[in-house]
């Protein structure tokens, strides 16, 4: 049985120009784990999401995703990028969701859903269709497939983008901030989706403000605030009983 964590971050570094965002980030989520990332806006959070997949460029440190260094291969202790090809594959293997649904609206849910499938993994139409249906299904719009963004509720379209992401049969799913978008009234049924997803044995990093969605489905909970990790443990621990003083204060203010 592979031991390996999934998501192995080490002293990760980030900057942009003269403004470094994150300042050594240490992070293990292993598989089938719910880790839930909470802090205020410009903390670093969204950041390390985009750095595990290489939409973002580290810094320095290393990050590895099921035992793979990701976005480089090392040389005698050197990073070397890799090439666009190499990174997009590795890509593949990780679904993102992000705060903006960024659907295709000239496509249908469905046509949304089997895009990537046939485009990147070279499934035949056939057989993206069956997967997209199935996708769909799981996460309760089987009936609406055949129809187009603007027809469907901003709730309905971030799990038309949940199910597009699990339709590349990811190992790891990332979601930043994915019901900040919404309507209040319309947070539920995507963190219905979510639920079921982690009791499915997925592994997850939220980036999220949804404290009891956190409190009732993390594994771990890591707060953040300018570019480190300030507290870190099971929701029990840095939830209810938050040992930084940053912490409680964050915490009054959101709960």
């Amino acid at each position: 049985m592979n031991q390996l964590p999934m998501v192995d971050a080490r002293g990760i570094h980030k900057s942009f120009g003269s403004n470094e965002v994150l300042k050594g980030i240490d992070l293990t989520v292993n598989r089938g784990e719910v880790l839930c990332l909470l802090g205020p806006s410009g903390s670093g959070k969204s950041t390390f999401l985009r750095c595990i997949n290489h939409l973002e460029t580290i810094s320095g440190g290393r990050l590895f995703v099921d035992g793979e260094l990701i976005g480089f291969h090392e040389r005698d202790g050197v990073l070397y990028e890799m090439k666009p090809t190499d990174i997009a594959q590795q890509r593949r293997e990780i679904g993102m969701v992000f705060q903006r649904f960024n659907l295709f609206p000239h496509l249908t849910a469905l046509e949304n859903v089997i895009e990537a499938p046939m485009g990147v993994k070279g499934l035949s139409k056939e057989q993206a269709v069956s997967k997209a249906r199935e996708v769909l299904a799981s996460v309760g719009l089987a009936e609406k497939a055949d129809a187009y963004p603007s027809q469907l509720s901003g709730g309905q379209q971030q799990r038309v983008a949940i199910a597009r992401a699990l339709a590349m049969e990811p190992k790891l799913m990332l979601f930043d901030e994915p019901t900040s978008a919404l309507d209040p009234e319309l947070v539920g049924d995507v963190l219905d989706v979510m639920r079921k997803l982690a009791q499915s044995g997925m592994t997850m990093i939220v980036v999220t403000h949804e404290m009891g969605f956190a409190r009732e489905v993390a594994d771990q909970v890591v707060f953040m605030d300018q570019g480190v990790v300030v507290e870190a443990g099971a929701p029990s621990e840095v939830l209810d009983n938050p040992k930084n003083a940053r912490t409680q204060a964050f915490l009054r203010s959101v709960i």
